[in-house]
């Protein structure tokens, strides 16, 4: 770092405050949902499929767009940092592309967790499910943090590619513990 440090870059009781905040935050967010589903165990119907034959069908088949979309925002937050080889990081588009697509994904991602939340609740008696469940309401805590951090401007350089890198994982847990699961045991090939 040397003298070549930013205002930014220095340890500041702001940038420890907005720090705890956003970790508070994205706790809360997670906790809430989590602490709503145990106590809800639901009943499993559904209060719409979207058009889907069932509700496990659309669960399944919107997280997996929304894993799509994620794809495409890793690549567009690498393009973004200048981390995308052949790609202009002032391109017009990437910061668009990132935006929408992020957007998409987040609304695709909400009648998922509102079915898996209202209608199924969280049981502890398999693995997966718990594994699915404690990420399925990470991912609405990392997103709730990374939304914030992206308006405050005192955070650490590496905030915001942090959050969204974990907030990619986190997504693709959910899709492997779930949608790829739904697929490997209904019958449906993927490839």
């Amino acid at each position: 770092m040397g003298a070549a440090a930013e205002v930014g870059d220095r340890v500041t009781p702001a940038r420890n405050w907005a720090l705890a905040g956003i970790g508070a935050l994205g706790l809360a967010v997670s906790a809430s949902l989590a602490a709503y589903a145990r106590v809800h165990p639901g009943d499993g119907a559904a209060l719409t499929t979207l058009g889907f034959s069932g509700m496990l069908q659309m669960k399944a088949w919107l997280t997996t767009a929304a894993a799509l979309l994620v794809v495409v925002q890793v690549l567009s937050a690498l393009a973004m940092w200048g981390h995308l080889p052949g790609v202009d990081p002032s391109a017009r588009w990437i910061s668009p592309t990132h935006r929408w697509t992020g957007a998409v994904a987040f609304l695709l991602t909400l009648p998922v967790m509102f079915h898996c939340v209202w209608s199924l609740g969280i049981t502890d008696d398999d693995a997966r499910v718990v594994v699915h469940a404690v990420a399925g309401c990470l991912l609405y805590g990392v997103f709730a943090a990374k939304m914030l951090a992206l308006r405050l401007p005192s955070l650490p350089r590496g905030t915001i590619p942090l959050l969204g890198g974990l907030l990619a994982v986190v997504l693709l847990v959910v899709w492997f513990s779930s949608a790829l699961w739904f697929f490997t045991r209904s019958g449906y090939a993927l490839v």
